[in-house]
């Protein structure tokens, strides 16, 4: 009986052990495979890392926002920029009128049209390695990109009508002088009393009734500023068309001593 009984005993101590080695053997099995999986090499990782981050910035800068640099003085004082100097790097929010219209006073970025591209020529080098730096710094905000893209503010919009006449206050929008109080003063360049006066800010012009879907714009530094005024006798009378905004400047991200929001002013209150 006590053979019996131990032999059993023995029976369910040898079944447990050899439970518990099948245990650990499907466990082992587990930590081996596991440690099968090894990193992918740095020649494919860094490469795919590059891409995937280049694809990102791709989609943010088409449908989100993008960094441009301000490369002249027409926006003095709100934005700065001129050859040879720091320019301000603003972002530019692709989403505001996706879901919003443009409103006077706005400060945005929009491509000319054919009479605002006369003269334009390329920046790039003709140096092919250098070009691609180039190119590379363009699409990272630290070179302005090899298209003419422009920097203005909104003065009028779709179905309004801009003047500045001998006699007037200043420039007028329906009848009504705007605020003009974020342009640079003293003006930069003197005016031709004969021509136009400090209050319009460079010569006469107007009235002109802005097109449906279309905007009339100006440069903040009113006499240094080849805008609306200067394409008045072409298809829009100088004004751009919606669907060539790019968008709405936001923010100043560089120089850090200039970083800040740009102001949209309700210029025809």
């Amino acid at each position: 009986m006590f053979f019996h009984s131990m032999t059993e005993s023995a029976a369910r101590v040898l079944k447990v052990s050899s439970a518990n080695n099948e245990t650990a053997s499907l466990t082992d099995g587990v930590e081996t495979h596991d440690n099968d999986k090894k990193p992918l090499p740095w020649f494919v990782e860094i490469p795919l890392v590059v891409v995937v981050t280049l694809l990102v910035i791709t989609l943010l800068q088409t449908f989100v926002g993008r960094v441009y640099m301000i490369p002249s003085q027409s926006m003095e004082p709100t934005l700065h920029g001129c050859a040879g100097c720091t320019g301000d790097r603003i972002y530019v929010d692709k989403l505001a009128y996706r879901f919003g219209e443009p409103e006077a006073g706005d400060v945005v970025v929009f491509a000319g049209t054919e009479s605002w591209n006369t003269g334009f020529t390329t920046s790039r080098s003709e140096n092919p390695l250098v070009r691609g730096v180039q190119n590379a710094g363009a699409f990272v905000g630290l070179v302005a990109p090899d298209e003419n893209d422009l920097v203005k503010r909104i003065v009028a919009t779709g179905g309004q009508t801009v003047q500045c006449l001998e006699g007037d206050e200043g420039i007028k929008v329906d009848g009504k002088v705007i605020d003009s109080s974020y342009t640079l003063m003293p003006p930069a360049y003197p005016v031709d009393q004969t021509t136009g006066s400090e209050a319009c800010g460079g010569f006469y012009f107007g009235p002109i009734k802005v097109p449906e879907g279309n905007y009339f714009m100006m440069g903040d530094n009113r006499t240094n500023s080849a805008d609306s005024r200067y394409h008045i006798g072409d298809q829009y009378q100088g004004t751009i068309p919606k669907e060539n905004l790019k968008g709405k400047v936001q923010f100043k991200i560089f120089p850090f001593n200039r970083i800040g929001a740009v102001e949209d002013y309700d210029i025809q209150q």
